[in-house]
């Protein structure tokens, strides 16, 4: 077994794990991330991307809310590039008209939320489908933020700093030491999977950051993390049909939030609880009740083309907490296991929101230094990460790139205007097991057609680039070993890139298993005319490639199941009217 030594083991790779990886790097500290697949595959990469004014929180949560606007201003300058600088709206519809507007502006003031009311006639000038019925509108300084990009960026920023990154190690076991009345944990003991080896990493403390999956990796040492899984789900129109942030003002419920973000506007979003963060199912009452909320913001917008339907889970805390995860609070909660469970060597960082996770490590890295007999101060909320240096992001700085340089004949994805470049310094780039992975880095097939014309085209780049890589032609005894291992995904599936280690020796499982991913996110919104791009996609798929009897048809799928087949009776219903 390979053994490791270090001060701060993370365990999770969201925004939380890789903002502690950060701060705990930048304060001196060696430090060795773990995260069981890719970078953002958990809740960070399945939220709607609203970078909080604090707004939305306000009234509800105002301690929440507080540290929202305050981390709002420090992310604008650490991670500009990340963060497109929209504005939001607070919108008071027909059905929103009681004192809550004056109460939120109130609320605002006391916090110190920059919130100026316009003319409803200025902000249709800026926003022309929000509803004309609105009585009046609220400025705030929302945003939208590539929570994918600024995750790399963070982690990029730890790795500079001396961290070490390591994707697809999954923690088996937490390790424990002493008895019950003296018991540390001493790390963790993980398997790499895409090496099919175990690994023993030691540290002096341990933080876990796994969010939705913090129950879980606590209860592999005995520990009780009772998590509030809030399941949100969310739909993606396909194009932007708005420049700015909409929020209803009321409280925070369903369907009550449109967020434009990169090349698309987001409607969101659902709260329910669910048992298992794992396994989703997304349900039709939720893509009508998203559809019927979101006409009241703008109307018709239930008649735009959507191009995928998705669902995360919140991560919540609240101790005791037994009611709906919608009403539980958003705060971040630090759970100091040596105080409250008699278990020193661990703590869990829970709760709070995409925009608060610099805080969030900053809470946890203080609570370790004092543990570890320390005083290192944190340097993050003045320290930018890699990329900052571009200035806030720009819609049209892909589009200017290819123009500019004459690349539409090295397009792979029209929709997103992903390079062949692009995609291969990804792959180069970064741990790679799938081309989820690669969406997750340069937006692969994110668009319209949701893959329909670059999987195959993915596929064959990283497959040619793989042979290329190779030092000598394949034997017939290796070419025998391929196929004999067809039923092992994870072994068959290594090469080494660039030094990075990646897959791409199975074009074929590749491509079945990316074109299923993206299918899972349709299956709740076919009808019009993304039924009609999912036709086309079939067609190719199977009609002409017959990707379902390519040679690697009984290997095991390299992804992880993450949505379970939803009902399909809405969208029948919505085909026999006619929409």
């Amino acid at each position: 077994m390979k053994h490791i030594e270090t001060d701060i083991l993370v365990i999770g790779g969201g925004a939380t794990g890789t903002g502690i990886a950060w701060d705990a790097a930048t304060r001196g500290f060696r430090v060795v991330l773990v995260e069981k697949r890719d970078l953002t595959h958990g809740t960070t990469g399945r939220y709607h991307g609203l970078l909080h004014s604090g707004g939305r929180y306000v009234v509800k949560d105002p301690h929440s809310a507080a540290e929202c606007i305050a981390e709002n201003r420090i992310l604008r300058k650490t991670h500009a590039h990340c963060i497109e600088d929209t504005g939001g709206f607070f919108v008071v519809t027909p059905e929103d008209e009681n004192t809550y507007p004056d109460e939120f502006q109130a609320a605002c003031k006391k916090i110190g939320i920059p919130c100026d009311e316009i003319s409803v006639a200025e902000a249709l000038k800026r926003e022309p489908l929000m509803n004309p019925r609105a009585s009046r509108v609220f400025v705030v300084p929302d945003g939208a933020a590539d929570s994918f990009q600024a995750t790399h960026s963070t982690a990029q920023a730890a790795r500079q700093a001396g961290a070490n990154i390591l994707n697809y190690h999954e923690v088996v076991a937490l390790i424990s030491e002493g008895n019950e009345a003296d018991r540390r944990i001493v790390g963790a003991r993980v398997r790499d999977v895409m090496h099919n080896e175990d690994v023993e990493i030691r540290a002096r403390m341990t933080i876990n950051a796994a969010g939705a999956w913090a129950g879980v990796v606590a209860h592999t040492a005995g520990l009780r993390v009772d998590v509030i899984p809030g399941k949100g789900t969310m739909l993606a129109v396909n194009h932007r049909i708005i420049n700015t942030v909409l929020n209803r003002c009321k409280m925070p419920n369903d369907g009550d939030i449109i967020v434009p973000i990169h090349t698309v506007s987001v409607i969101g979003t659902t709260d329910e609880r669910v048992a298992d963060p794992e396994h989703l199912t997304i349900e039709p009452w939720e893509i009508d009740l998203l559809l019927r909320e979101g006409d009241k913001l703008i109307p018709n917008l239930s008649r735009s083309r959507f191009v995928r339907a998705w669902a995360g889970v919140r991560p919540l805390y609240q101790e005791h907490y037994e009611g709906a995860s919608r009403d539980a609070t958003r705060d971040l909660t630090l759970l100091d296991h040596k105080t409250r469970d008699n278990v020193s060597g661990i703590l869990t960082i829970i709760g709070g929101k995409w925009t608060t996770f610099r805080l969030m490590a900053q809470v946890a890295m203080d609570k370790a230094c004092e543990y570890l007999g320390t005083n290192k101060p944190c340097v993050t909320a003045t320290t930018p990460v890699p990329g900052v240096e571009h200035g806030h992001y720009w819609l049209g700085h892909r589009l200017h790139e290819v123009e500019e340089s004459h690349l539409q004949s090295e397009l792979v994805c029209e929709c997103e205007l992903v390079t062949r470049a692009m995609l291969e310094n990804a792959a180069h780039n970064n741990p790679t097991f799938t081309l989820d992975d690669l969406r997750r880095d340069v937006r692969l097939g994110m668009g319209p057609c949701q893959g329909g014309f670059c999987t195959y085209r993915a596929a064959g780049i990283l497959h040619e680039s793989t042979v290329a890589s190779q030092p000598s032609p394949v034997s017939a005894e290796q070419s025998e070993w391929n196929v004999a291992n067809l039923q092992s995904p994870t072994e068959n599936m290594r090469s080494a890139v660039g030094g990075r280690q990646s897959q791409f020796a199975n074009p074929n499982l590749l491509l079945r298993d990316f074109v299923q991913e993206r299918w899972k996110g349709l299956l709740p919104i076919l009808w019009g005319r993304q039924l009609k791009q999912e036709r086309l996609d079939e067609f190719i798929y199977l009609g002409l490639m017959n990707a379902d009897h390519l040679p690697d048809a009984e290997a095991k799928s390299a992804m992880t199941e993450f949505y379970e087949r939803p009902g399909i009776q809405a969208t029948a219903d919505r085909e026999a009217q006619g929409d």
